[in-house]
């Protein structure tokens, strides 16, 4: 035989320099869930390993994740019911926990890149991304308003990136002029372009305590049956002025991933979502497979789908098996 592919996989050195695709921490951004109580730190029962941190614990968190290489953080509030309401009044006061600990983040470690969410549901007494009328219907050009004006509230804290999740129609170039016409323009805008009504957010939402009241998110969130709509979406994201364009979640849909890699210039973020960490984490607990190998070759996967950005809970973790 004079083609041999073995050849070049007969040492760890021959594998390494002719390995096609690298996931690095430059790659990834850390979610993580902020607690009211400045002292807080409770486990997610479902996410093993990871926790609601108070910005006393979530300071020295991220002090550790940058000296081990991990630079990008989207913050994520978990907002007590006694705040929530229906039009999700807290998530645009400037004096709310979760406000003053984004100020406070930035001002300890203005080196790191902070994103953040801009959808109603953590904040909203109904537990919908929009505004939700008497029937039950979900309001879309009413909820811009809203989103826009938490969207000018994290920026006014200093945040890099907003991430709007809400999946409401309009709503990224709603955002983008709200911050561009009060000197946010250097302010970028990581648009969920593709994001699922997926089985796999269950833990993120005993995490944040923010699951639907009734109903579900079906008549805003994508068809998980649908690949093409996602041109759709990411077409009107580029139009409004996304930065960057974002499917969740990303085991599920690497074939989305590829999709729009293979259709735009901006750069494609993946989320790995907590159903898909909670399943290599909780098999590994029982002993049913190596949670570092499963880790490793799920990240790959989604880089090699084309994700320029991952979005991941095994971030930290990654980096501590990279040292």
């Amino acid at each position: 035989m004079m083609i041999r592919p073995r050849r070049n996989r007969k040492s760890a050195v021959i594998r390494a320099m002719v390995e096609e695709t690298k996931v690095t921490t430059d790659d990834l951004i850390f979610p993580l869930f902020l607690l009211e109580d400045p002292k807080g730190k409770i486990e997610v029962n479902s996410m093993p390993g990871i926790y609601r941190l108070g910005i006393d614990h979530m300071l020295k968190e991220i002090e550790e994740c940058l000296k081990l290489g991990v630079a990008a953080f989207d913050i994520f509030p978990v907002v007590n019911e006694a705040h929530k309401d229906k039009m999700a009044t807290k998530s645009h006061d400037p004096g709310f926990f979760y406000i003053t600990a984004l100020k406070e983040v930035k001002k300890r470690f203005p080196e790191a890149c902070i994103m953040t969410d801009v959808a109603m549901d953590p904040y909203s007494s109904d537990g919908h991304d929009g505004i939700v009328d008497k029937n039950g219907k979900i309001l879309n050009d009413e909820t811009l308003e809203v989103l826009g004006k938490m969207a000018l509230t994290q920026a006014e804290a200093g945040i890099d990136i907003i991430g709007p999740s809400d999946m409401m129609d309009g709503r990224v170039g709603y955002i983008r002029d709200i911050l561009d016409e009060n000197g946010f323009a250097e302010t970028s805008i990581m648009s969920y372009s593709a994001k699922y009504a997926s089985a796999f957010y269950g833990p993120f939402r005993d995490a944040l305590d923010s699951a639907p009241k009734s109903g579900d998110k079906k008549t805003y969130q994508m068809n998980p049956a649908n690949q093409r709509e996602a041109l759709i979406e990411a077409d009107l994201d580029v139009e409004e002025g996304a930065d960057f364009l974002m499917v969740k979640p990303a085991l599920a849909y690497l074939d989305v991933i590829k999709l729009l890699k293979d259709n735009y210039e901006l750069p494609i973020a993946a989320y790995n979502v907590s159903g898909e960490y909670a399943m290599v984490a909780a098999a590994a607990e029982k002993g049913w497979l190596d949670k570092t190998s499963a880790m490793n070759e799920s990240l790959l996967s989604i880089k090699r789908a084309g994700a320029d950005i991952i979005l991941t809970y095994f971030a930290k973790e990654f980096a501590k098996n990279k040292r």
